[in-house]
Formats: C-alpha cells, structure tokens, sequence
C-alpha cells in the first residue's frame, strides 16, 4: 500500500548536479507542515575526539541516520551528516518507529561506544511557530546517491532546544537494538594530497542568510573548485584498499549480538582481505568490481553540504586556504557571517552501504582528527558566554 502522498516529499524534489546551486534559493522547498526533525549530537564530542575515540564519534553520528532510515525501510528522506551528529527529516507517518530507532541508537551509543547521545524528535509546527523555516534542496553527486542541502534556520533552532533539553528522546530502557545494517567503517584515514585536510564551518551572522552570506558561500566554492577535483580529499579512483582490520570490532558491534560478534569480526575481516585482494589484482566477479566499486565511493562521496550554513572537509594547498581564511575572516567582521576551521593531515569516511552490490551506497566525509566537531569548537569560543552556554 502507498503511503501518504507527502511522504515522498524529498523524492519529488527537482535536484540539481553543481554544488553551486546551494546558494540559489529557487533550488529550496519548505517542509511539508506536519513533518518532524529528528536530530542527535554526541556530548562533549571534543573530549572524546581529544581521547583519541574520533571514528567512534563519527560511527556514533552515522549509526542516527542509519538507524532511522532502516526504520522506515530505507525510504528516501532528507538527512544530513553532521560529524558528532546528523539529523533526519521525517513524515508523521513514521513517528513512531523513528522515536523507537532514536531511544534505541541512543542506548546502544552509551552501551557499545560509551558516548553520550543526545536525541531530539521537533515538530516542524514548533519551528515554523518560532518564525523559522525549514526548506530542503537535493544535490546530486552522482547518478546513484542524492543529499539533502537544508536553509531557514530550522534545523539549528531545533539543535539548540535539543541542547536545551526540549523534545529530547530518552534511551530506550530495555534491550532492543538498533538496525544499522549498512553501517560500517571500514577504511583507513585518507592522507592530504594538496596540502591539508580542512573543516570549515560557516554560518550567517546577525543579518541572516542573505545575499552578502551567499556570495560569501559562492567566493569559498569558487576558490576550493580551483583544486583538484574540488578539494575533495577522495581521489577520483577512490581510496586504496589496505590490509586495516581497525574499524571492524566497531562495525561488528553495530550489525551482530555480543554472541555472535566474534564471527561477524571474522566475517568483516574477510570481507576486507577479499576487497583488498580484488582489487589488488583486478579481478571481478560476476557481481563485484572492486574498482567501479572505489570509484562509485569516491563520486557518492559527502564532503560539502549546506545545513543553514557552509560545511565542507576539502583538501587545499597553503595558497587556496589563505585565501578563503581572508574571505571569511573580511565576511566576519563585516558581520556577514562566523566561522571556525580545524586542519588536519587526513580526511575519515564512515559508510552506509545497506549492500555493496549495489551503486547507491553513501559515504560520509570528516576530518581524521575531529573535523566538524572542532571546527564547531572554534566557531562557538567566538560567541557571547550567554549563546555558547548548554553547547
């Protein structure tokens, strides 16, 4: 049976192809009225990535859209990846089954990664109550995977009365796990060919998003565009397979039962032996190229987005960077917008890859040593006490 004709809002969308098209506001829809936003942040993310847990803080952000889009039978819905978190956009015909995902990732956060998750389901009547919006466009990458790029204002408001501790989603009490399936993490951090791995968050200042704030954000892209492949830190051929078993105790802990773990972790390791070994002398199976496979991950790639502000992790030489340090730092005193960046010598890739198999398979981009969740440190030490407080 079809569902409620709003529920494929995102899929409706005209999507566009050039990441330019951020900046034009014709590319925006608004949120269907009676949708929520399902949002989740790690605690103290920074403490954790200073500890050294960075891929357990981004595989914590990832498993959130994981687990919410495997709840709803993996439907296309606006979401984004945030680093320390992610949020999702959702049909009231879903509530339920996304309040249940959220108490249930968040539990199994603490209890297999020992973070803290913060969950959140906001209706969007709560946004638009406040004056604020919610509006969605859809970037396509590639031919296989489109993200969703969002502006109003919305989605931050709904971040901070999270923080707040408004519309929060408790951790389910009892023993139900997540479904992330497709969750993994699986590859090694990827090292800097131009110069450095870079995060850069960028967001309006006191006059909102307006036409100074996106030149600003068509200035950044134009200057990183001038990079190999647009800065972005996956080369064209995708990352090099390697012999690294790190990330499968993590993903071993998201897919199978304590009982069953230590197989699923044999599994996994094989899995990877066997990609690496594919690859290496390039061979194919009926099924599997391992280099179209490389080559679809770096294309389906998420290394820019706008989610009421710029957020990109790109790969700029020392002359491309001093560049768009002046451009933002004359747009911040001007008032047009605030910023932070954390530099890095490598970029992180957390994967959701419901099936290998398939090309539709999506890849999530962060710095290696703390990314968005630093960059975001920086951009709040800027602010009044009084606004940074409760972050």
């Amino acid at each position: 049976m079809a569902g409620p004709p709003d529920d494929d809002f995102f899929h409706k969308l005209t999507g566009f192809t050039r990441f330019e098209g951020v900046t034009d506001s014709a590319n925006y829809q608004p949120l269907p009225d009676d949708w929520l936003i399902a949002i989740a942040d790690i605690v103290s993310s920074t403490k954790a990535i200073a500890a050294g847990h960075y891929k357990s803080v981004n595989m914590a952000g990832a498993s959130v859209i994981s687990a919410v889009l495997n709840a709803l039978d993996r439907g296309d819905y606006p979401f984004v990846f945030g680093g320390d978190g992610a949020l999702v956009a959702v049909p009231p015909s879903g509530e339920a089954q996304v309040r249940r995902a959220l108490a249930a990732v968040r539990a199994w956060v603490m209890e297999e990664l020992h973070l803290d998750l913060r969950t959140a389901l906001v209706p969007l009547t709560a946004i638009r109550g406040e004056g604020l919006d919610v509006r969605v466009a859809r970037f396509s990458p590639s031919d296989y995977v489109s993200y969703a790029m969002f502006s109003g204002g919305g989605t931050s408001w709904a971040e901070r009365q999270m923080k707040a501790g408004r519309f929060i989603v408790e951790a389910i009490s009892t023993k139900v796990d997540p479904d992330l399936t497709g969750l993994s993490c699986r590859w090694n951090p990827i090292k800097a060919r131009n110069g450095e791995i870079v995060s850069i968050i960028a967001i309006p200042g006191d006059d909102g998003n307006g036409p100074q704030f996106r030149q600003l954000v068509a200035d950044i892209i134009t200057i990183s565009a001038e990079q190999n492949r647009d800065g972005h830190p996956v080369p064209v051929e995708g990352p090099t397979p390697a012999l690294n078993f790190g990330g499968a105790d993590i993903e071993a802990r998201a897919v199978a039962a304590p009982a069953n773990r230590w197989w699923k972790k044999l599994a996994i390791d094989a899995q990877i032996f066997l990609v690496w070994l594919l690859d290496k002398f390039g061979v194919r199976t009926a099924t599997f190229d391992a280099r179209i496979y490389r080559r679809d991950l770096a294309a389906n790639s998420d290394f820019r987005k706008f989610d009421d502000g710029l957020k990109m992790t790109i790969d700029v030489d020392a002359a491309h960077l001093a560049r768009i340090e002046e451009r933002l730092r004359q747009a911040e005193a001007e008032g047009v917008c605030r910023y932070g960046l954390h530099r890095q010598d490598s970029a992180l890739m957390t994967c959701f890859v419901p099936t290998p198999l398939m090309r539709d398979h999506m890849h999530f981009i962060d710095g290696a040593s703390g990314g968005y969740a630093m960059a975001a440190m920086a951009l709040r030490q800027k602010k009044p006490p009084e606004l940074a407080a409760g972050e």
